[in-house]
């Protein structure tokens, strides 16, 4: 251990007598006269290259930018995504302004200002004008920003609307799960992650009556066109995103903390697809948070409808009770009365059956 020690001491030892030695040496070309340089032919030569490299990089900026915008997103589809998006291109304007300033600043002094004999540069000790213009300017830019961008980031991340469409959504590896409200309460049920098995894939609690009209749906949500949707997002397994481009809603879905995000969107898949001339346009629910060798898959087809279309949709899906009646066992005894107008007819009745069966029986023993 005491070698290994001495040696890395050695060699830093021998790499600082290195350092000392070019820094002296450094020293004495600083102390030589203007006289004693050699300066190169090829000064001016790197001169104009920094005026070409200024002029290349900006058609090459500008050429890019154009060539882009086709492939850049339509128009938000949601009210607070056109405020996103405004914010986003005030933003780019007030920080593109300086960047080409600054930027033509640097190439075209570095060529104005290059090397000639005999030029003296001058020097500002101080000036505390400029830097006073310097500081308050920027801070007063940066303020603006911030400020706009908080309250633009209070107002999405504020309470929903009390009429606001609840739905639930759970990304597992390797898709999202859709839990709505039903068409009666508009009321989520509890949940409980140990109850999570097979068919029960987010854990609906039936001991809560305000479970008894959920239905679930892994395929597409549906959401209605006009009103506050308002998402509570969770994850089953690994950390997922719900992202919904069109709408400009992002929202990471953590294991263990259930996260929200309300919005209300203002085109219909229809509207959208007119818009964009694409009869084949969909909205998509993508993960952005890279969960696994799936991750690739992870998402879901969104359908916007008006009001009618959407209430026809709900009123046609079927409860989670009436998929699988045989969780109507899990239901407390108070609230199987509530519980039984959504389980099938058909499912219920060897229920009853047995009972009367049992209640005869016992009759008989009795009269016995």
């Amino acid at each position: 251990m005491y070698i290994l020690i001495a040696i890395v001491a050695l060699v830093f030892v021998v790499l600082t007598g290195i350092v000392v030695s070019r820094l002296q040496n450094v020293l004495k070309d600083i102390n030589k006269s203007d006289s004693d340089h050699s300066y190169t032919s090829g000064n001016k030569v790197n001169g104009a290259m920094f005026i070409v490299v200024l002029l290349i990089g900006a058609v090459a900026i500008t050429w890019s930018y154009l060539h882009a915008r086709e492939f850049f997103l339509p128009e938000a589809s949601s009210i607070h995504g056109r405020r996103t998006d405004d914010l986003f291109w005030f933003s780019m304007g007030i920080l593109t302004i300086p960047f080409i300033l600054v930027n033509f600043l640097i190439f075209f002094f570095a060529w104005k200002y290059q090397h000639k004999k005999d030029h003296r540069a001058s020097f500002y000790p101080e000036n505390h004008k400029l830097e006073l213009i310097w500081t308050i300017i920027p801070a007063i830019v940066m303020a603006l920003l911030v400020f706009t961008g908080w309250k633009a980031w209070s107002d999405i991340t504020s309470e929903a609307p009390r009429d606001a469409e609840v739905i639930e959504i759970t990304g597992k590896q390797f898709n999202w799960i859709v839990r709505y409200s039903g068409v009666h309460d508009n009321k989520l049920g509890n949940y409980n992650y140990k109850l999570i098995d097979a068919q029960n894939e987010v854990g609906i609690d039936l001991s809560d009556e305000n479970s008894f009209d959920d239905f679930t749906n892994p395929s597409e949500m549906h959401i209605p066109v006009g009103r506050p949707v308002l998402l509570k997002i969770r994850a089953r397994d690994v950390l997922h995103s719900v992202f919904i481009p069109h709408m400009r809603v992002k929202m990471d879905a953590v294991p263990g903390m259930p996260t929200k995000f309300w919005f209300v969107p203002d085109k219909t898949t229809s509207d959208m697809r007119s818009e964009l001339n694409n009869p084949k346009f969909d909205y998509e629910i993508a993960c952005t948070e890279v969960c696994g060798q799936g991750h690739f898959s992870m998402k879901m087809r969104l359908i916007v409808e008006d009001e009618a279309s959407y209430k026809k949709w709900c009123a046609e899906q079927a409860t989670f009770l009436q998929t699988y009646p045989e969780y109507l066992a899990r239901v407390p005894e108070n609230l199987k009365a509530k519980a039984m107008k959504y389980v099938p007819a058909e499912a219920a009745t060897p229920a009853d059956s047995s009972s009367k069966a049992t209640g005869s029986a016992g009759a008989s023993v009795s009269l016995r």
